[in-house]
């Protein structure tokens, strides 16, 4: 708020993206305990669940409330702490954004899941474990220059394809980890946003979609209908498509998810997610770079957060302030966040505000 020149008794609403506050922190009724600690009493503060996509969807719900007419000033947060529980409960609290009914109750988790679409990528395109490993040494080495990322250490392909199994065919270095985080926007109306002196950017357009909760019920494993929904939808709205986007900020809670979200949102060909990027392609100094914060895998995912540091990251880009990350004359960048095993998906097209 300091940036933007805003004080806390100007906020009109606060949406609140986080996951699961009851079973990390044994606090149900979250919300209300922002404004309390931020002293703006009374300012009206609901938490948002969409699962992994609860960060995207208070920042949906907060442009709606200004583009409704309903408030000016809207701080739209996503937070989680998760290392309050050893892995095992961890996981056992994920599990349930999946289907509890077909999938958890068969014994599923999440780096399961994933695992089955990897491998049905793996049968019907070729995607080997190099490729799936080149997301995670381009995401750790672009977290390098993130002072704010959980992992800021280079990886080998060889390290990665020889670490621990998780769950065949994904490894350790495939899998984003466990990590504690927030992060949080101010949203005004653009013609206000004109009369304050910091870095300001544009939201051109954003969409949500959801899907099936059991993968059993979709037509493929191969990607997501609720990417390609949501990603349309977007680009719709904008007037635009994947050509003119510059960068993008996708949900990589396993180097899967990455592959399959860089096709499924139209950047490239499907079938091809794993061979461009071995090849470079998505790399900070490439043609099309995804994820320069060292996204989920290095940055770190913590759940309710993380769909609104993807828009924080975007924001930094396209003002000219990302430091050591800074990519060169961008104006459009996208961000893809993913809930659950793809069951909601929310997209966001920021753009440089000059």
């Amino acid at each position: 708020m300091e940036m933007a020149e805003i004080t806390n008794n100007s906020i009109d609403a606060i949406y609140a993206g986080m996951l699961s506050p009851d079973v990390f922190e044994h606090q149900m009724h979250a919300a209300p305990g922002i404004p309390d600690y931020l002293g703006m009493k009374n300012t009206p503060s609901t938490r948002l669940e969409a699962a992994c996509a609860s960060g995207g969807l208070a920042i949906m719900h907060g442009i709606i409330g200004i583009a409704s007419g309903l408030y000016d000033t809207v701080l739209s947060v996503g937070a989680e702490k998760m290392t309050n529980l050893p892995t095992a409960h961890v996981t056992e609290a994920l599990a349930m954004c999946a289907d509890d009914i077909y999938e958890v109750s068969s014994g599923i988790t999440f780096p399961g899941a994933f695992a089955m679409m990897a491998r049905a990528h793996e049968r019907e395109f070729g995607t080997n474990a190099e490729m799936r490993a080149s997301v995670a040494v381009k995401n750790h080495k672009h977290a390098v220059d993130n002072e704010l990322a959980q992992f800021r250490k280079e990886i080998t392909i060889d390290k990665a394809i020889n670490s621990l199994m998780i769950a065949d065919p994904l490894r350790l270095y495939d899998c984003s980890p466990i990590t504690d985080g927030a992060a949080a926007v101010i949203l005004v109306p653009w013609d206000k946003a004109k009369n304050y002196s910091g870095p300001k950017v544009k939201i051109r357009a954003f969409a949500q979609a959801s899907d099936t909760m059991s993968l059993h019920d979709r037509p493929e494993l191969t990607g997501f209908m609720t990417t390609k929904v949501a990603a349309r939808k977007t680009f719709e709205m904008a007037k635009l498509t994947p050509k003119d986007i510059d960068f993008a900020e996708v949900h990589d809670c396993f180097t899967i998810a990455e592959i399959m979200a860089i096709e499924d949102m139209g950047f490239f060909e499907k079938g091809k997610g794993g061979s461009v990027t071995l090849d470079g392609e998505t790399a900070r100094d490439g043609h099309f770079p995804v994820n320069n914060s060292g996204g989920l895998k290095a940055k770190g995912h913590p759940i309710g957060a993380t769909g609104v540091s993807q828009v924080v990251e975007t924001f930094k880009q396209l003002s000219g302030i990302a430091g050591k990350r800074q990519l060169d004359d961008v104006s459009l960048g996208m961000t893809q966040n993913l809930g659950g095993s793809g069951s909601t998906i929310v997209c966001h097209i920021l753009e440089r505000g000059d």
